[in-house]
This record gives C-alpha cells, sequence and structure tokens, in this order.
C-alpha cells in the first residue's frame, strides 16, 4: 500500500499494491453475489478489508477497485502526481511532457 494521488478522488488516498488489489478485486466481485439491498452491507467484506489495512475509511466500494497502484503511470517530473495510465505521455494535472527512456 502506498499513499497516491487519485485523479477521479481528487485527493491523496491509499493504493493498493498488486497483492492487496488481487484480493480487494475478488471482495468486489463476491459482493455482487450477496443478496441484500444495502451496498454497504454487499461490499462490507471489501470495506472492512480496504480500511483495516489502510486505516483510511472508505465508504465507495467502486472507488476500491480502481485505487490500485497497477493502473496509474510514474509520478509526474514537474508535479509529482502520478500519470494517469503507465502509458500515458502528458500529466493531466499540469500539462507536463513525460520524458519517456528506452
Amino acid at each position: 500500500m502506498e499513499i497516491k494521488y487519485c485523479w477521479r478522488c481528487k485527493m491523496d488516498v491509499p493504493m493498493l499494491d498488486k497483492e492487496e488489489h488481487a484480493i480487494a478485486s475478488k471482495l468486489y466481485a463476491k459482493g455482487f453475489k450477496v443478496l441484500k439491498k444495502d451496498r454497504q452491507e454487499r461490499f462490507k467484506e471489501l470495506l472492512d478489508y480496504y480500511n483495516d489495512l489502510t486505516g483510511f475509511g472508505e465508504t465507495e466500494p467502486n472507488a476500491i477497485v480502481h485505487h490500485a497502484i497497477g493502473m496509474y503511470g510514474p509520478d509526474c517530473e514537474n508535479c509529482g502526481k502520478p500519470y494517469r495510465t503507465p502509458e500515458a505521455k502528458l500529466c493531466a494535472a499540469c500539462g507536463n511532457k513525460r520524458k519517456i527512456t528506452e
């Protein structure tokens, strides 16, 4: 887990590493099989897992799924916020053009 800026949430949030995200994804899928009307109850296992792991207090199951380090690129050399994808060539936050070395 690592604290990173999320462009969807517009704030720094705990981002899950590959192994943590794999567990969260399974719990997310499991939540769709729970026959309860209340979303908090359906995704309780996922919310509890993320909140216990991070101490963040997330209430939106969908947000947890996109809080994965692997979905984002490296930090921008100019502003420090992560590029939106690993392949992104332009920082959406500050407009910096990424210098990609091969």
